[in-house]
């Protein structure tokens, strides 16, 4: 009996080890400025733990607190999230020009969304304002933010139908958006959707709690996976001692 829960204990542990394991997005981060009609590039360090969950992944522009997250335009998909990757694309025209705007990273296969910090989307010349709101709705934690839109709404792509991206509403989609991708030596052309989400975004293994200009990224995430990984880990020690 009691090696049979040494075995199990000693399973509960090693699966709390390895559980965690998400797309890490690394570009843009805090203070990152892209003029409109430039190049915008969004970068990732892929998930090496997994071959599958998140290979065919999307990354959608988005807007909003973090409790009401609006996605203006999905810019990517099909993007291998397994290894470390980078895609460019033009920046679009938004209104207004502030450092509103992440990127929501999502894939069929994997349960959790990732994000990025909030950036700045510059006018063509770099003009920009301040977010219109200094601390979020509800925690008033000081992360600035504000809802920003797409000039040319036509332009917008349509979200994901399958997997944690297809929670929301979709704007206008007629139109792909193109782009170049490089993944650990392989390219790809970025497709395009949109969505509208409704959990929290970040930037250093991400998992809930959107970015401002500092370091707010995975905050709210790291919390519940610290206290999910705890809880295991305390109830795989508990058993190991039972079994001792």
């Amino acid at each position: 009996m009691l090696s049979r829960i040494s075995v199990f204990a000693g399973f509960v542990l090693s699966a709390a080890l390895v559980a965690r394991a998400d797309v890490t997005p690394s570009e843009p981060g805090p203070g990152s400025v892209y003029n409109a009609g430039s190049t915008c590039t969004v970068s990732w360090e892929g998930d090496k733990d997994s071959t599958t969950a998140w290979k065919d992944m999307s990354i959608q522009l988005m807007t909003g607190n973090n409790f009401e997250m609006i996605h203006l335009s999905t810019i990517a998909s099909n993007q291998d999230g397994t290894v470390d990757g980078r895609f460019n694309y033009p920046c679009p025209e938004v209104n207004p020009y502030s450092a509103i705007y992440f990127y929501q990273f999502t894939a069929p296969g994997a349960p959790d969304k990732t994000w990025t910090t909030r950036f700045t989307i510059a006018s063509p010349t770099g003009e920009t304002t301040p977010p219109p709101n200094a601390t979020q709705p509800g925690s008033n934690a000081a992360i600035p933010w504000g809802v920003g839109a797409l000039v040319d709404p036509s332009s917008a792509n349509p979200p994901p139908t399958a997997g944690p991206a297809a929670t929301g509403t979709a704007t206008n989609s007629t139109s792909s958006t193109s782009g170049s991708s490089t993944a650990s030596g392989s390219t790809t052309s970025g497709l395009s959707r949109t969505s509208t989400g409704t959990t929290s975004p970040t930037a250093t293994r991400n998992t809930t709690a959107v970015a401002s200009q500092t370091a707010d990224s995975g905050a709210l995430a790291n919390v519940g996976q610290n206290f999910m990984l705890g809880s295991v880990l305390a109830i795989a020690s508990s058993l190991l001692a039972v079994s001792l």
